[in-house]
């Protein structure tokens, strides 16, 4: 199966590590590689994860690491990791506003 990332999730991990790496630029690095493993990873089951409610209809599902919620969708052959998003983030509005 083949992983890809939207740019969306690109700008969600590089934001990731910018926040971080303000207080510890190594951890920053080590941190999104961890991220981009975790997600690379559902395409070994990608049917694992639940879809989250409300979102059946699009067929999002979410897989949490650690603080971080990593949405992504499967589209036939392939899986689109949409975001990575910290959990205490308001996941429904960032999803209801389209950029997903």
């Amino acid at each position: 199966m083949i992983v890809r990332f939207v740019r969306q999730a690109e700008q969600d991990l590089e934001d990731i590590a910018d926040f971080i790496a303000r207080e510890n630029p190594a951890r920053a690095l080590s941190f999104v590689k961890e991220l981009r493993m975790k997600a690379a990873a559902i395409a070994q089951a990608p049917h694992a994860f639940p879809v989250m409610q409300r979102y059946e209809h699009q067929g999002i599902r979410r897989r949490i690491h650690g603080s971080y919620a990593i949405l992504y969708r499967v589209d036939g052959a392939a899986l689109s990791i949409l975001h990575i998003l910290h959990t205490a983030r308001d996941i429904d509005t960032i999803l209801s506003a389209g950029e997903e």
